[in-house]
């Protein structure tokens, strides 16, 4: 057998997504690189490792055991290289971090300092739904999950980073700059909506119950960047952070609508379980957090104040 490591990240990486394109976007090649790498490494065993019915790939039982091996050798690959950094006295291992959708638009700022200091570091950060992020926590596969909504069920602790600000946002043909009362503007957008279990989807219908809103409720989409496409289209409004369209309205192709009772604020909080025993890399970027987080803040969101 001649396998890279490569083709066992690519792999493992597939049976974790159960998807070509997810585990391509999450490793940031192209579909048809990762299509290459799985038959080349198909290829070295006689029995199928995957098995495409439709359009969904499903993971064999041989296939299965073949991943639980990747991850295996993947891992003592990354112990010999943190344990020749630590020989050499530098701060080494893997931080893993899980991120809702929209944490994208945040964790990397808080990350980026810290993980050019520190070049032993090795960092995977999975940006996901909330359920799949709030799963990673629980089953102890990350060392912390950044959400706007904190979990009900599970017993943690957290860093709060920085305020999150939700706006009701159309395009540049939104019509009036007049102030409106949340009944008589809903009454008239069509919404557009995240999906079931996302942070952005609660606080929007908490804000809607909350204030008795009969709505006209357009679609329902599965990230933030679809929605933003959706009301940049002209496809309808949406209740969107500020933090994933600053861009848009540095341009003005979005604009914010003036609704009384918003912004609705949150908070973004790092979060991780109770009583977790931290790595030596996980307690550094802690604490790193704890010191610098306020200046992160000010220098990479000053924009906020203008909103």
């Amino acid at each position: 057998m001649n396998y890279t490591l490569n083709q066992l990240q690519i792999f493992l990486r597939i049976t974790e997504t159960k998807s070509i394109t997810k585990a391509a976007d999450e490793l940031h090649l192209t579909q048809p690189a990762v299509s290459i790498q799985l038959k080349n490494f198909q290829d070295q065993f006689d029995i199928p490792l995957t098995e495409v019915i439709g359009r969904k790939i499903y993971i064999t039982d041989f296939g299965m055991e073949i991943a639980e091996a990747a991850e295996n050798i993947l891992n003592h690959v990354y112990a010999i290289r943190h344990k020749t950094l630590a020989y050499e006295g530098l701060l080494t291992g893997r931080l893993k971090i899980s991120v809702v959708s929209t944490g994208k638009y945040v964790m990397p700022y808080f990350l980026s300092d810290f993980v050019n200091e520190h070049s032993g570091i090795e960092l995977a950060m999975d940006v996901t739904n909330k359920a799949r992020v709030i799963e990673s926590l629980k089953n102890n596969e990350v060392d912390y999950s950044l959400v706007s909504v904190l979990p009900d069920s599970l017993d943690i602790e957290k860093l709060d980073l920085m305020q999150n600000k939700l706006f009701l946002v159309g395009n540049k043909a939104y019509p009036t700059k007049k102030v409106l009362h949340p009944k008589e503007i809903f009454a008239e957008l069509p919404l557009i909506f995240r999906e079931k279990g996302s942070g952005t989807r609660r606080i929007m219908e908490h804000f809607i119950a909350q204030n008795n809103i009969t709505v006209i409720k357009k679609m329902e989409l599965t990230s933030n960047e679809a929605v933003k496409q959706a009301v940049l289209a002209g496809l309808g409004y949406s209740i969107m952070p500020l933090i994933g369209i600053k861009n848009e309205l540095f341009k003005k192709d979005l604009q914010i609508a003036p609704v009384k009772g918003l912004p609705i604020t949150s908070t973004w909080s790092l979060i991780w379980m109770k009583g977790k025993k931290h790595s030596p890399v996980a307690a550094a970027f802690l604490e790193y957090l704890k010191n610098e987080k306020a200046n992160i803040v000010a220098r990479k969101f000053d924009f906020y104040e203008e909103y």
